[in-house]
């Protein structure tokens, strides 16, 4: 094979790999805007229905079986993928936004439908900014990622303090760092995904776009939360 066979061989093959990826990203977009849109519809059904909500409301227990139940589906989905059937994945992914539509319907009763709308939008903005970062960087993120993880955790461990705490400051600081944080994490994901197209069999492409979607999902959802916290305006 002479030089110019073989750059065009190579040429073939990396938009191959680049049409692949591409597919296989507009899958995973599609699979969280949809989840996003059942997380929504179920929240404002939830907000808008005199019976949930008092239900909802009236008893901490039952939210903090929706919370577990939504701890339990993300378990499930990640640990279980290798053994579930892609369209089981996709049933599981869609139960958890049902799931999580409950437990986010108490912004409503919060915030402003107002202040709520734009800061999704607000959200919707970075996060597209950061994802397309991710997807067209030529930055390897795993540090950054690796970084971000432990962060993820310092967060999680300073909330459950301030759960008992009840400091406003100590609020601020960690929706400030949960801001940071989820913007990192939504470009190290974007790469991670991209990255994973490539030593991925053909017939496990479902599974990664629905374990793709689950992490971007997560990430645009914690984001608006924490975003929700400083351009929210409460009722």
């Amino acid at each position: 094979m002479n030089y110019s066979n073989y750059s065009n061989y190579t040429s073939d093959q990396q938009y191959a790999v680049d049409m692949r990826t591409s597919q296989v990203m507009k899958r995973v977009y599609v699979k969280m805007f949809l989840a996003l849109l059942v997380t929504a519809l179920t929240s404002l059904w939830v907000a808008n229905s005199p019976s949930m909500a008092n239900t909802l409301l009236s008893s901490r227990s039952i939210y903090w079986i929706l919370a577990i139940v939504e701890i339990g589906l993300v378990i499930a989905i990640t640990g279980a993928i290798n053994k579930i059937s892609s369209s089981t994945a996709t049933l599981l992914f869609f139960l958890f936004a049902i799931v999580n539509g409950f437990t986010l319907s108490v912004i409503f009763f919060v915030y402003s439908p107002g202040s709520i709308a734009k800061t999704f939008f607000i959200t919707a903005g970075t996060f597209g900014a950061m994802s397309v970062y991710g997807y067209f960087t030529n930055r390897d993120l795993t540090k950054v990622g690796s970084f971000l993880f432990f962060a993820l955790i310092g967060l999680i461990i300073a909330t459950v303090v301030n759960i008992f705490a009840h400091s406003d400051t100590l609020g601020w600081i960690i929706s400030f760092a949960g801001v940071l944080i989820f913007l990192g994490l939504t470009a190290w994901d974007t790469q991670k995904i991209k990255q994973s197209v490539a030593v991925t069999p053909n017939e496990s492409l479902g599974k990664l776009a629905t374990i793709g979607a689950l992490s971007l999902y997560l990430d645009f959802i914690n984001l608006f939360l924490y975003l929700l916290r400083f351009f929210g305006d409460r009722n």
